[in-house]
């Protein structure tokens, strides 16, 4: 990968990275612990990276992302990816999913209805797990069977805070779009910064 370039930036949950190219953004990396261990993260996903002041559109993504993670209501569908080299399933996980409202809810199973049928559930999970583009893509919002989190759900609802959305009345997507029939839950004690709809 050659001709690409990277920016760090604040959040709520700490420092990110953003790589783009001329086509569009081609990875978010959520924070690693450090920035230092974010950095390493981006060199070692991409061969060639340039830190560069972000351009307009890049620096448009990043305060869509930041709003995102302060709580604020933002869908980030105007983001522009450049998902190329990405394998043409995976890609239709994504498109779904970035399809979800903030404070909704998919399961893997629901998607896979979509890309052709239920089997393919675990194929939507793998998918999911090597999201480039975390919060754009907001993977965090798509449940394993019977709404539970996963291992991997957990992880991300410890790094992006408990979203206001009760669990046992997800969602379902329709012929002529989506039904949103999800209620606000009760923010959990747990969160210190408070309930986000991420």
């Amino acid at each position: 990968m050659t001709g690409h370039h990277f920016a760090i930036f604040d959040t709520a949950i700490g420092r990110c990275g953003i790589v783009w190219g001329e086509r569009g953004i081609t990875s978010v990396q959520l924070p690693m612990g450090n920035e230092k261990m974010t950095r390493t993260r981006l060199q070692q996903r991409h061969d060639d990276l340039i830190e560069t002041p972000p351009p307009a559109k890049i620096q448009t993504a990043i305060e869509g992302i930041v709003e995102l993670l302060e709580g604020k209501p933002n869908d980030l569908a105007d983001i522009e990816l450049d998902l190329d080299g990405v394998p043409e399933f995976n890609r239709g996980v994504y498109d779904i999913a970035r399809t979800i409202p903030p404070g909704k809810t998919l399961t893997y199973g629901d998607i896979a209805k979509q890309l052709g049928g239920v089997e393919l559930s675990r194929d939507v999970g793998q998918a999911l797990g090597r999201n480039p583009c975390p919060i754009v893509v907001p993977c965090h919002r798509v449940l394993a069977a019977g709404n539970k989190p996963d291992a991997g759900d957990r992880r991300r609802a410890g790094e992006l805070h408990a979203e206001p959305v009760r669990l046992s009345d997800p969602y379902r997507p329709l012929k002529s779009g989506f039904r949103f029939s999800l209620k606000a839950s009760t923010p959990s004690r747990r969160s210190s910064v408070g309930t986000m709809r991420l």
